[in-house]
């Protein structure tokens, strides 16, 4: 892991981004302290399951199209207990 110091980050950033997006770590330093680390991704980021798990959201969120407030509540409250 590479290390830069905070002061070195803004006018590199985008070089910096850059090698990050390509899966390079870096740890930031501050007076020789380590401070932080810039890393990519745990994992990459599927395009068709972020499209699916929107499409299912909206699904859901249709169920409840028509209902009135008091409907809803009702919903809320079904197997609490008070």
């Amino acid at each position: 892991m590479e290390v830069i110091g905070a002061s070195e980050i803004e006018p590199r950033i985008a070089e910096l981004l850059e090698r990050v997006a390509k899966g390079e770590s870096f740890e930031i330093t501050r007076q020789c302290r380590a401070v932080g680390r810039l890393v990519p991704p745990a994992r990459p980021r599927d395009a068709a399951a972020i499209a699916g798990a929107i499409d299912r959201l909206k699904r859901f969120r249709g169920l409840f199209r028509g209902m009135d407030r008091g409907e809803l509540i009702a919903l809320k409250n079904q197997g609490r207990r008070f």
